[in-house]
């Protein structure tokens, strides 16, 4: 078993289980497993025992890209999250390390590049990322 702590634990401030996600989504468990593969969504293990989670903050409710949804629109994994996966992962960042900067906080956004995702700002977040390469 790992007992290393996780560079996003002490980052991340609400987490969800597989079933959880599933549940939120309104898809089966094997749906948010192919989002996972696919990298639309990352998570870690963690806690004892190790359960695969996902940050809560990946999801939202209504589509953030279109500005005419509301709140009482069906959850979704955040739009522009893949993209910015994508950019860290060929910076080299595991999983772990992603979630970590997605959840640090930038003093030239401000604020963390999470929270400018959810707002809409993915070419400023996706610039900082690219920076890491």
């Amino acid at each position: 078993m790992n007992d290393v702590p996780r560079k996003s634990e002490a980052l991340v401030d609400e987490w969800l289980t597989l079933p959880d996600v599933s549940e939120r989504l309104g898809v089966d468990v094997g749906k948010v497993r192919r989002l996972l593969q696919e990298r639309k969504l990352v998570g870690v293990r963690r806690g004892s025992p190790a359960v695969l989670s996902v940050p809560a903050a990946f999801l939202v409710q209504g589509d953030p890209a279109d500005p005419r949804a509301d709140e009482r629109a069906g959850w979704t994994v955040l739009a522009w999250l893949q993209g910015t996966l994508t950019v860290l992962a060929d910076a080299g960042f595991d999983d772990d390390e992603a979630i970590a900067w997605l959840f640090t906080p930038d003093p030239s956004l401000p604020g963390t590049p999470i929270d400018a995702l959810r707002g809409g700002r993915k070419t400023e977040v996706r610039r900082r990322a690219q920076a890491e390469l």
